[in-house]
């Protein structure tokens, strides 16, 4: 469809504006927490780290949306969490609350009236409420055991109505909890793929070990073999590669199809393996992500890693393994 250049025009400078009010936002945010938000936000990861239950979290309208997407995250990241709408739990979804939890609600003004069951629910019961809200005064921020009071900003809608600015830095306060409780909790990358085993970002979180060959499928030939040996192993397995065992089953060298090709080049067609293998191939661990092995291809341009715990050889990682895993 064709735009008009005024159209264009127009539409552009509605964008810059828009991601100046919203980034401007996340500055306010940002300096807020050298102020009363930081000392609030160390008090509501304590207690949340403390609690020994779930994060329960509310919210009505934009709110309520923002609300459903910081209970994934936490719970993709090692805190269980989960979203409770706050009309739901007025008929029955508040017996989903227990002692235990921690409630996060969130209401930019703190007077949305759905929320008032949920919250008197905690009052009653003496489940710990956390608040997200630019109102300290409010219903919200008032009963809440720790408020988080993010600066009053101006929406980026320009009549000033649409939640914009607002729900961004909603998003991003529930990015800054979940993150900071991954870090004290120590969450690694295998914790990681236990929560994440589809997918792009599950691809990525395979180990080395996961991918490579080993036992029947690793292609091995002895330091005393003779180079049509290593040729005969190399096409059965079908990786252009195999490894030269020493006398004690170390990893001595290794035979590419480049060396073969370079030998029968030379004219010698039967000779010594120890003659042609290069010595010291590159070896990786077998814990480490195949990420890393995809980097470290890349950086030494080749296409087989052997995988190694200390001097023992347990497979060969070739590169279109990662392709067919999806990590690259």
């Amino acid at each position: 469809m064709d735009v008009t250049p005024d159209i264009g025009a127009q539409a552009l400078a509605s964008a810059r504006r828009t991601l100046l009010l919203e980034t401007e936002g996340v500055q306010a945010l940002q300096g807020a927490l050298d102020g009363p938000l930081g000392h609030r936000l160390v008090e509501a990861l304590s207690l949340i780290r403390d609690a020994g239950g779930r994060v329960i979290v509310t919210g009505m309208g934009k709110s309520g949306h923002v609300g459903r997407k910081i209970a994934a995250t936490l719970a993709s990241t090692g805190t269980p969490a989960y979203f409770v709408h706050p009309a739901e739990a007025s008929h029955g979804d508040l017996g989903m609350i227990q002692a235990c939890d921690v409630v996060l609600a969130l209401s930019w003004s703190g007077e949305a009236p759905e929320l008032s069951d949920i919250v008197a629910y905690t009052r009653r019961f003496g489940v710990k409420l956390l608040a997200i809200t630019s109102r300290p005064g409010s219903a919200l921020g008032s009963a809440a055991d720790v408020p988080l009071i993010l600066p009053a900003v101006p929406e980026a809608c320009p009549n000033g109505l649409a939640p914009t600015t607002s729900t961004t830095m909603q998003m991003v306060m529930g990015d800054v909890i979940a993150v900071a409780l991954l870090s004290l909790k120590g969450f690694s990358a295998q914790d990681f793929r236990q929560f994440h085993p589809g997918g792009k970002l599950g691809s990525q979180l395979h180990k080395t070990r996961d991918l490579m060959h080993g036992g029947a499928s690793l292609p091995v030939v002895p330091q005393d073999a003779m180079l049509s040996q290593a040729i005969v192993e190399m096409t059965s397995k079908r990786l252009g590669v195999t490894a030269v065992l020493d006398g004690q089953g170390r990893l001595a060298g290794v035979i590419t199809d480049g060396d073969v090709r370079a030998a029968m080049e030379a004219g010698f067609v039967d000779r010594p393996v120890e003659a042609v293998m290069t010595r010291n191939p590159r070896c990786i661990e077998p814990d480490v992500l195949a990420q890393t092995a995809l980097a470290t291809m890349n950086e030494a341009r080749i296409t087989s890693l052997f995988v190694a715990e200390g001097t023992r050889l347990l497979g060969v990682l070739h590169v279109h393994d990662l392709l067919r895993a999806g990590v690259a």
